[in-house]
């Protein structure tokens, strides 16, 4: 039987310009924590090989210290790895893998084709057709030379490869580096490793998308798994285990807030994340006051206890009630600024600061009336 992780899309030295800078460093920090994490789980397994089909690397601009950190993860597995470039670390002349290669610091037990051919792994009877990324982006399917390369009799043949399957991906209309949906029968592949999706996804029982084994955006396509794979001789039907490896759940979540119980719901919601939580939350509707500053308050203790909150509350209208307006003794000039700011939030381009200033006021209307109570 031939045994091995199939991982993909590691994305080392990927940036969150979107995220606080603590939060987008620990998120970076996350992709080296995973790699090593399924370098562990391939030794605690004893898996004959570890499979990685592009993206190792999110950029060719990576850091030399980035390189000689992913390949320091690694090290908990001395068994045989084989990775390939991807679209975003494409084999170049001059490529984040040259400069590994003149760093010195690609273990002996790793193998890096950087042109289209066989790595053959004799040992545990393996031959890997590995077809790399030699540029960003192609429209022919470099895995049609899958069909006519040779392995030694009897070896299983898996190929290893970052791709779009044709047809078989949402949004992948006209998409670059295509790669036939039937090529693993074509190619006589007892299995298709496959990189580029970042959700893991079975194509057929042959091929597979192992997706990014740590989720990296706001995305419910099932990412956070890595491939145990198992073939127990050449042509049997592989034997695939998902199992969970990331550490972060990304969620986006779209709310409308139509009453206080709307809000209360989603507080409740709020107050079951945790530190692994990494969440985008779009709020609309219409509030009062009273209601707007307890769905604040719980979007604050949220963004204390997840890794990161990304809130968007321009969609979200303040309309105070005449219960705000009288205890606020918001009449006169004060009443009209308020209703013009109350209308102001139906213009686009405007809504958002209206809505602040709105809110504002009437904070400083209620402190103001505090203070004159007191």
């Amino acid at each position: 039987m031939t045994h091995f992780l199939h991982t993909a899309d590691w994305q080392i030295g990927r940036q969150y310009g979107q995220f606080e800078t603590d939060d987008a460093a620990l998120l970076a920090e996350a992709r080296f924590d995973v790699v090593a994490r399924i370098a562990a789980l391939a030794a605690e397994r004893r898996v004959d090989a570890v499979l990685v089909a592009g993206d190792v690397f999110d950029t060719q601009g990576v850091s030399d210290r980035s390189i000689r950190r992913l390949f320091a993860a690694m090290t908990a597995y001395a068994g045989p790895w084989v990775m390939i470039a991807g679209n975003h670390d494409a084999a170049l002349a001059d490529s984040v893998w040259s400069r590994a290669a003149q760093l010195d610091c690609i273990p002996a037990n790793v193998h890096v084709p950087t042109r289209i051919g066989v790595v053959d792994l004799a040992d545990i009877n393996l031959a890997v057709l590995a077809a790399p990324l030699t540029q960003r982006h192609t429209y022919d399917d470099v895995t049609q030379a899958f069909d006519t390369l040779e392995s030694e009799p009897g070896r299983v043949r898996v190929g290893l490869a970052h791709g779009s399957v044709s047809g078989r991906l949402p949004d992948t209309i006209d998409a670059t580096n295509p790669i036939a949906p039937d090529r693993a029968e074509r190619a006589r592949l007892d299995y298709l490793a496959l990189g580029d999706w970042h959700g893991c996804l079975s194509i057929d029982s042959r091929t597979w998308y192992a997706g990014t084994p740590e989720q990296d955006r706001f995305r419910g396509n099932e990412p956070g798994y890595v491939l145990d794979v198992r073939i127990d001789a050449p042509g049997a039907t592989p034997v695939v285990e998902r199992v969970a490896i990331g550490k972060y759940r990304w969620s986006a979540w779209t709310e409308t807030i139509s009453l206080p119980s709307d809000a209360q719901a989603l507080a409740q919601r709020l107050s079951a994340l945790r530190g692994e939580d990494v969440l985008r939350l779009d709020v609309e509707g219409h509030v009062n006051m009273e209601t707007w500053d307890a769905l604040q308050r719980a979007m604050d203790q949220a963004a204390a206890q997840v890794r990161a909150l990304l809130p968007d509350v321009s969609g979200l209208r303040l309309e105070p009630d005449q219960a705000d307006l009288a205890e606020l003794g918001a009449s006169g000039y004060v009443g009209e600024v308020a209703a013009q700011l109350q209308a102001l939030q139906a213009d686009g381009e405007q809504a958002a600061v209206a809505a602040e200033a709105l809110r504002l006021l009437l904070r400083f209307q209620r402190e103001s009336a505090t203070g004159a109570a007191k």
